[in-house]
């Protein structure tokens, strides 16, 4: 056979292959062009939104929640990082193999998991688990199950935890206050959250941050007035005097005369703010600025104060209590025993019903009244605390005889505990009223001369009596220190009348007597057994101020031996 000879090329049909390549080619840059460079429909703007939506995200930058501190910058409460674990139902439903391995790793049963994916099934957010330790989440996350991903956060911690968790309060899961000083001060605690650009991967890990954006705002720090040494020593003695007598509750105030700082303020019952799984409602209460109660024999130095600023009264004064009782009206008012001719300070000394109720008669009622409005009762004491009761202080315009007498030594008012100890205060402070505060206060508090310095030394000397031997309140006394205050024991309200069984005792108080500077009020709810208030309520007061005493470091005024403490019957009714 012979050679078999190539046709040559057509010249045409080259330059038309050639031709094809190139258009194909300028077609290719010109696509590329229209997807990455230049602005045509569906073209670089509309791939990069798209890509921006399936791999950035807008990552929260929680904000550190305030610390809230004591006097002496002890924390209180601290907001400790912790992370959450939630999921995309939308996504983790695809990795249904996962669910049971999942639901291993976060402590819970995989019928539980089932479940709560069939109730978010519409949705596309869940939690999963709440305030997990950020090395056990880390764990979780590892697993690279779909739809699974962190947030971080931060928990409230309180570590002094029922010492202070009435006077604190708490916050809820996403740290808002909800109670107590976290919840008057949310706002100023409660920082403002940052946020960031960031490019994810599939399963939810940051490769990159895309843009720093707004920086997390902490909240600001408050400091309180409180004492934290001294409220453990306040809620100690008191928790014990309460296990003793078998009380339905107490609660304990200790103010600083010198600017009306509150240094202590303990309740029972309490309550654990780091573990409310098990809380009682009843437990949660703050009594020492919620609870009202008749305060009894411990308003008694008041209706003195109006009886030596009439003018009629001096405290050497005497007043004539025999029989024992007097009738006023159909109520017959009785004292323990007859005491005869008695001066005004033995009036208080002995808690007279007869002594108080004669000198109240004597008086204009509504000078009377005026005293007890000017030492502070009946309206709010301005701490600041959620839920704070004013008391009641009544206003006749016309009173019967015997509103006037039971007004005088406590009963038809009430008053909140820290109430009481504000009024005291004024004995301390030679006449001058000034509002409790709860914070740490930077400047020198306002004062307001409510009655002269001379009755108000006048009746600390009278209180002074009180608790010296003979008195009401002998168990009130303190090694080394002179001691001024007042015992009360009212009978509790009951439908129809006031309760033959039931009882508050009280005793209230200023130290040194020589020159005060602690003032505190002590409560005792339905105390079994004895129910006076020198015997059930003086005694904690005697601890809790010889504490306080010396952690202020405050001189000895009285270096004799203190007196005997024998078991002396208090003011029964007073």
């Amino acid at each position: 056979m012979g050679k078999q000879v190539k046709a040559p090329i057509s010249p045409w049909r080259f330059r038309i292959v050639v031709g094809a390549l190139f258009v194909l080619a300028l077609l290719l840059v010109w696509r590329t062009l229209t997807l990455q460079v230049l602005d045509v429909d569906r073209g670089y703007e509309f791939l990069q939104g798209q890509g921006n939506a399936r791999t950035n995200r807008t990552e929260v930058i929680p904000a550190h929640r305030g610390m809230i501190s004591d006097r002496n910058g002890e924390p209180l409460a601290v907001s400790t990082p912790v992370a959450s674990i939630w999921a995309n139902p939308q996504e983790l439903k695809n990795a249904k193999g996962e669910w049971s391995r999942l639901a291993v790793s976060l402590d819970m049963k995989a019928a539980d998991l089932s479940r709560r994916m069939e109730r978010y099934s519409g949705s596309q957010f869940m939690y999963l688990r709440r305030h997990m330790s950020p090395a056990a989440a880390k764990q979780i996350i590892q697993m690279k199950v779909p739809g699974v991903y962190l947030q971080r956060e931060y928990r409230r911690f309180y570590p002094a935890g029922e010492v202070t968790s009435h006077i604190l309060g708490f916050t809820d899961i996403d740290d808002r206050g909800q109670e107590g000083l976290e919840l008057a001060y949310d706002e100023w605690l409660n920082g403002t959250p940052g946020r960031k650009q960031v490019l994810k991967d599939l399963y939810g890990n940051i490769i990159r941050e895309i843009d720093a954006g707004e920086a997390a705002s902490p909240g600001k720090d408050v400091q309180l007035s409180i004492d934290l040494r001294l409220q453990y020593l306040a809620y100690r003695e008191l928790k014990e005097a309460i296990t003793k007598t078998g009380a339905k509750a107490g609660s304990v105030v200790i103010i600083d005369s010198e600017n009306g700082e509150v240094l202590a303020m303990v309740n029972q019952p309490s309550f654990n703010p780091n573990n409310r799984r098990q809380l009682i409602p009843d437990s949660m209460r703050n009594r020492a600025v919620i609870d009202m109660f008749e305060p009894g024999s411990t308003v008694k130095p008041l209706t003195i104060v109006a009886a030596l600023e009439s003018g009629k009264y001096q405290p050497d004064t005497v007043i004539n209590t025999n029989p024992g009782y007097i009738k006023v009206g159909r109520k017959l008012l009785e004292d323990h025993r007859n005491y005869g001719a008695i001066t005004v300070a033995e009036v208080l000394k002995k808690s007279s019903q007869v002594g108080t109720t004669k000198i109240a008669l004597s008086l204009d009622e509504h000078d009377v009244w005026g005293v007890f409005n000017r030492f502070g009762l009946g309206r709010s004491t301005g701490s600041g605390f959620p839920g704070e009761s004013n008391g009641m202080l009544p206003n006749r315009p016309n009173w019967r005889p015997i509103e006037r007498a039971t007004f005088a030594f406590g009963y038809g008012l009430t008053v909140t505990n820290l109430q009481l100890a504000q009024a005291y205060s004024v004995f301390a402070n030679r006449g001058k009223f000034q509002q409790a505060s709860l914070l740490k206060r930077s400047d020198k508090p306002v004062m307001q001369q409510v009655i002269s310095a001379k009755i108000a030394r006048q009746v600390v000397d009278m209180l002074e009596e009180v608790t010296s031997l003979g008195g009401t309140a002998t168990r009130a006394q303190v090694d080394a220190y002179r001691i001024a205050g007042k015992t009360g024991t009212s009978h509790k309200a009951e439908a129809g009348g006031y309760s033959e069984d039931r009882y508050f005792a009280v005793f209230a108080g200023v130290a040194p007597a020589s020159n005060p500077r602690i003032v505190a009020v002590v409560t005792i709810d339905e105390p079994h057994g004895d129910y006076f208030g020198g015997l059930v309520a003086a005694p904690v007061f005697s601890k809790v101020v010889s504490d306080a005493l010396r952690l202020l470091n405050i001189a000895p005024d009285n270096l004799e031996p203190a007196a005997p403490k024998p078991k002396v019957k208090g003011d029964a009714a007073a």
